[in-house]
């Protein structure tokens, strides 16, 4: 099998399980508890949680552990807009994960807050003139993803951040699919608050985190006993958070290596399908995308089938996002775009790791031609 979708999630790293078996099996204390075993599972979450600090450039207290992406920007989008909010007025685009989209619409629906939606090029890139022109002294805050998870563009987000700081409003981004691929210092990016997820890194599902700079006023999403210094209630999940910086540590030591090697894959992967399959068309920018990143549109065909067909090949992929249980609609990404709807409904995604081989993509190429041409017979037959 030539497995091409990680964006969705991926395979366990063996050293995170590695990392994690000791902490499920016998450093299983809450780390709220105050006796010895619940005293070292706090010892292995601060130990943890300093980990993450350190590949995000920040303090072990401005991490918040949470249970993954979406909870993350879901604490971000709703506990700073509720925690401080001022003016009522946040600023974000179309093409975010759903996460932070459905955020704002509750926020819109129940708190009364207005929504200014960013438009971008055909490639999916913000204009950072554009957040200049919208922003207001009074804005609530400014939620940009760093990288699309359906169409891999990558957003400017230092240049972003610095226009909202200067206008004295927070910034947020949506790094998981940045994450292992993309620098991310808080620091240099510029931004507020900042949400990953550990299973697109090679750690478990059910683990994220959260960066939020510190002195920022959040209001917590899930209340209870307290943890996470108020902001997250919860027992935390020590393994999983051991899991997460593991596998943040090893992607941020190995991204610069991978990053030139992986990028070179892809674009050879983007040319060979876009010369050997007429009637495909690459979806994102060409150049400021993520390293492992291809996307296409099938005219003529339907996603679902040709990943069908692909998958009879023993390629998997994606027709997109993974994340909208059971929806049979068009991307809101690429309709956002411009992409009409029929069209939008062809689209089929790469996402490589750093197992994959230039004789895989060779393989997986030549079967997009076979999956395209039998989806396309079928369809006029």
């Amino acid at each position: 099998m030539i497995y091409l979708d990680n964006a969705a999630t991926t395979p366990l790293r063996r050293e995170v399980a590695e990392a994690i078996w000791p902490v499920m099996t016998r450093g299983f204390g809450n780390p709220s508890s105050h006796h010895r075993v619940g005293e070292a599972a706090a010892a292995t979450l601060k130990a943890a949680r300093a980990d993450i600090a350190r590949v995000l450039g920040c303090r072990p207290g401005e991490i918040t552990i949470t249970s993954g992406g979406t909870e993350a920007d879901n604490l971000a989008v709703k506990g700073l807009a509720l925690g401080s909010p001022r003016g009522r007025h946040i600023i974000t685009t179309a093409l975010e994960h759903e996460a932070v989209l459905e955020s704002c619409d509750y926020l819109h629906r129940v708190h009364g807050f207005e929504i200014t939606l960013l438009g971008t090029d055909t490639t999916g890139r913000v204009d950072p003139v554009e957040l200049a022109q919208v922003i207001r002294p009074e804005s609530t805050l400014v939620t940009v993803h760093y990288a699309n998870n359906e169409i891999g563009t990558v957003q400017p987000i230092a240049e972003l951040a610095a226009i909202a700081r200067a206008a004295g409003v927070p910034f947020h981004t949506d790094a998981v699919q940045a994450a292992g691929w993309l620098p991310l210092n808080a620091a240099d990016l510029g931004v507020d608050a900042l949400s990953i997820s550990g299973h697109k890194l090679g750690a478990s599902p059910g683990i994220g985190a959260l960066y939020l700079r510190g002195r920022l006023t959040v209001e917590p999403v899930l209340h209870g006993g307290g943890q996470e210094r108020g902001k997250r209630s919860g027992t935390e999940n020590v393994a999983g958070a051991v899991g997460l910086a593991v596998a943040l540590r090893l992607a941020e030591a190995e991204r610069t290596g991978l990053t030139p090697r992986l990028t070179a894959l892809r674009d050879t992967f983007v040319a060979a399908v876009l010369t050997g399959t007429p009637g495909a068309a690459l979806t994102g920018h060409p150049l400021h995308r993520l390293p492992g990143h291809a996307s296409f549109t099938f005219a003529g065909t339907g996603g679902e089938a040709v990943l069908l067909e692909l998958e009879r090949h023993d390629i998997v992929c994606s027709s997109g996002s993974a994340c909208a249980a059971g929806s049979d609609e068009p991307s809101h990404v690429l309709t956002a775009l411009g992409i009409p709807a029929d069209l939008a409904q062809t689209a089929v995604r790469f996402t490589l790791s750093a197992g994959t081989t230039a004789a895989d993509l060779t393989e997986a190429a030549a079967r997009v031609h076979d999956a395209v041409a039998a989806v396309r017979g079928l369809a006029t037959s």
